[in-house]
Parts: structure tokens; sequence; C-alpha cells
């Protein structure tokens, strides 16, 4: 009997941790998963269309710059460096962000690129995926050519050495629009891991990549907030003409 009973206390305390986990996954993901169901249902792939075409960039531009004259035509149509003119690094940022590393595999650039780009698209919409992924990106360019000015003996400075560094790749887009997603849909959990490892990052490796990481950060955060203000000043601004225009009908 007293073998049953702990039994039954053991499967109850299971089930309630379960459910537990049941209710946090569902507080957590749950809209998020819905919106991106409802995006996906009865079109598939074909409801983002702006995400393949950028996974595929990013292909295209790998296999292009394994051959010396294609990583010459690369180097000249998106290859960004804070040593570049600033006329030069802005005309070449939008582009840059579909030039993946050549030393790093590229499968994990355009997995990043295909999951986090899918869902933006299909819950943020395809023009807010793009404003957000290229105002993070060139919030990053300009931002390195600042960090260098200021030194590595400044806070948030970056060495001298990081003026020829290669500044391309998706990665700054990716983590600015993983931070809009959480914040959209109360992904609290997930966003905080998400700037923790960013962070922890940043200060294990201190390099070029992890201070735009940052950069990243602050500009989705910043994008965000802004929208949701605006929204909520939209709303608030139509709530008082709808009263007024009432109040009017009735006298």
């Amino acid at each position: 009997m007293q073998r049953d009973a702990v039994g039954t206390a053991d499967s109850g305390t299971g089930t309630s941790v379960l459910a537990a986990l049941r209710t946090g996954a569902e507080r957590e993901w749950g809209p998020l998963v819905r919106a991106v169901r409802t995006g996906l249902r009865g079109r598939g792939l074909a409801a983002m269309p702006m995400t393949i075409c950028a996974t595929f960039a990013i292909l295209a531009f790998q296999v292009w710059q394994q051959s010396p004259a294609g990583a010459a035509i690369v180097e000249q149509l998106g290859v960004v460096r804070a040593s570049l003119p600033l006329h030069v690094a802005l005309s070449r940022t939008p582009l840059s962000l579909f030039v993946p590393a050549p030393d790093l595999p590229v499968w994990g650039a355009a997995l990043q690129v295909f999951v986090v780009f899918g869902i933006a698209e299909l819950t943020l919409g395809r023009i807010r995926t793009l404003v957000v992924a290229y105002a993070a990106t060139l919030a990053a360019t300009m931002y390195a050519r600042q960090g260098i000015a200021m030194g590595p003996d400044r806070f948030f400075g970056l060495s001298y050495n990081a003026e020829f560094v290669r500044d391309t790749g998706p990665s700054v887009a990716v983590v600015a629009l993983a931070v809009c997603i959480a914040w959209r849909y109360r992904a609290r959990l997930t966003g905080a891991v998400l700037v923790a490892s960013m962070i922890s990052e940043a200060f294990a490796l201190p390099n070029l990549a992890g201070a735009e990481h940052l950069v990243a950060i602050l500009s989705a955060i910043s994008l965000a907030a802004g929208a949701e203000l605006v929204n909520r000043q939209t709303q608030r601004t139509n709530a008082a003409l709808n009263a007024v225009l009432l109040v009017r009908r009735r006298t």
C-alpha cells in the first residue's frame, strides 16, 4: 500500500510538472506558433517568397565568391569595411546582408535566414521585416566606423584593426528580427535568453561581430518600442476623434 501511495504521488508530481511545462510553453510560444500556422495555411512556402529569395541569395553569393573572379565582383557589390569611404560602404550595405563569411559554413547562415526571416515575414510582414533587417544592418555599419574612431580604450569602442575586417553577413539582421518577434509576441523568456547570449558572446569574444550584435539588439528594441508607442497613440487619437464625432452627432 505504501509503495502504491508513493507511486501515485510520483505520478501526480510528474503530471503536474508536464502540465506546468505545457502551460509555460503555451504562454511563451503559443501566440507565435498560431501566427506562423495562420501565415502558412493553404500556401506553404509560397507564403514567404522574400525569405526564399534571401536564402538563395546567400547560397549564390557563397558559390560566386569561391572563384577569384567571382570574389572580386562580390567584393565590389556587397563587401563592407570600415576603411571604405562612407558613400561606398552605404551603397554596398543592402547586399552585404546576403554575403556570407567565406571561411564559415554557409549552411548556418542560410538556415538562420530561412527560419528567422521566414517567421518574421509570416508574422511581421514583408515591409516590416525589410525595414528591421536593413535598419539594424545600417546601424551596425555606422557603429563600426564610430567604434573604431572611439578606440579600444573607451566603452563600446573597437580595436583599430577592425577597420579592415570584412563586415558582411545576415547575423545582425537575424538578431534584430528575432528580438522584434519576441517583443511583439511577448516571448519574454526567449527574448531574455537571446539578449543574454549575445551579451555573453560580446564579452567572451570581444570583436566586431559581437559588438554589432549588441547594436542589433538596441536597434530592434528601439524600433519595436517605437512602433508600439505609435500604435498606442494612434489608437488613442482614433478613440478621441470617434468620441468627438459621436458627441457632435448627438447634439
